[in-house]
């Protein structure tokens, strides 16, 4: 471990000159320690329903079983059921707990035996929006049901090319498909289900007006799946607003996954981007996401540490969609070993085998570091979360 040193500060600090700087609001650093010796592998969760049992077409079945389901986790074993009864749902439950295909299988079900259906899915990114499309391709395949995906960072005309084909679900985000709305391309009368995923996030990002416009204008009779990692006052007033008697469901054990190692490192009479250089040396941290503040700042890492010998990538706002899809897809299939990120990527997506978690700056608050360390240590492995400090 290293000192703490609060005389020198590295280039790629957030304190740079030039930079946008995002002042850290939270500094209790004892949130960042939780040692493995402290970590518990959570109780493996013996589901009561199976997917070869569950009440839905054999067609989605096979879907399910060449997509690589077995188990049901907490969230489908308690979420599904409840879906496929249509009622409205609330499930609370940490990141990386299986919340997509919770949703999607009741309502891709739905659509099957019922074609004039149509479902609207909300995500708070670009990124996470495309994921579930993706999810929803492979478990909707040879079923005959289609999606569209709206979001912004690409081409609306494509979109609005896309939504005059014919098409049971739109994905997309709050901003894009409110945009789409008001060019009169998306009738929400046409919806009777919506399901609004990582609802928290969408409200910090200052998206509720446009989920109450959405929720507002749908048939009044219709299916809410809400899925939140929180349970904040102005989600309880959403829910108290737009769902009926709601099946709540929380499968939230803590704050962060019981089988992430968390620890410190401190910074001495180094540069900070040294003591990175020593860290990624290691040939524990197999694959390595790291967080940075600016979007500047976060290229400038990964542009560093690319000049020193290390595979790097980065995603930022700054990026375009395809740069951006481009870096993640090289992350995921292991081209590259480390990826430099903004917190647009600390919500909802779902990498493989994520083996450490660093902090190369602080978050601003701990509900950005619960979110960003979620990277790690997902479905039931051990992941390892570095925050580092001066």
């Amino acid at each position: 471990m290293y000192n703490r040193n609060r005389g020198h500060r590295g280039r790629f600090d957030s304190h740079s000159r030039g930079s946008k700087r995002k002042i850290s609001q939270f500094r209790d650093i004892s949130k960042f320690i939780n040692p493995i010796s402290d970590v518990r592998i959570e109780e493996k969760y013996i589901p009561t329903h199976t997917f070869s049992g569950l009440s839905i077409e054999e067609s989605l079945k096979k879907n399910i079983l060449a997509v690589g389901y077995k188990t049901l986790t907490p969230i489908q074993d308690q979420a599904i059921i409840p879906a496929l009864e249509n009622k409205d749902v609330v499930g609370i439950a940490n990141t990386g707990t299986g919340k997509t295909a919770a949703f999607l299988i009741p309502l891709i079900n739905k659509v099957i035996k019922d074609k004039n259906q149509n479902v609207i899915i909300l995500a708070p990114t670009r990124e996470l929006a495309l994921q579930i499309n993706q999810e929803f391709v492979k478990l909707g395949r040879g079923l005959g049901i289609f999606s569209v995906c709206t979001v912004g960072g690409m081409p609306i005309y494509r979109q609005i090319c896309d939504l005059r084909r014919k098409h049971n679900f739109i994905i997309g985000t709050p901003g894009r498909v409110k945009d789409l709305i008001e060019r009169k391309c998306i009738d929400l009368t046409r919806f009777c289900s919506i399901v609004l995923d990582e609802s928290d996030r969408m409200l910090d990002m200052g998206f509720v007006q446009d989920m109450k416009m959405i929720m507002s204008s749908m048939p009044v009779n219709r299916q809410t799946l809400f899925l939140s990692a929180t349970l904040s006052p102005e989600v309880q007033r959403i829910i108290k607003d737009f769902l009926k008697d709601p099946v709540q469901i929380s499968v939230k054990s803590r704050d962060t996954s019981g089988n992430i190692d968390q620890n410190v490192v401190y910074i001495k009479n180094k540069q900070k981007i040294d003591v990175l250089h020593e860290l990624l040396q290691n040939p524990e941290l197999k694959k390595v996401l790291i967080f940075g503040t600016t979007k500047h700042g976060v290229e400038r890492l990964s542009e560093a540490l690319t000049s020193r010998g290390f595979k790097s990538d980065s995603i930022h706002g700054n990026k375009n969609h395809n740069q951006r899809q481009r870096a993640l897809r090289s992350f995921k299939d292991d081209s590259v070993k480390i990826l430099v990120a903004t917190d647009v990527a600390a919500r909802g997506l779902d990498i493989p085998d994520v083996s450490h978690v660093i902090n190369y700056e602080l978050p601003a608050t701990y509900a950005d570091y619960i979110h960003r360390i979620g990277r790690t240590g997902r479905g039931g492995k051990v992941g390892k979360a570095l925050t580092l400090v001066e």
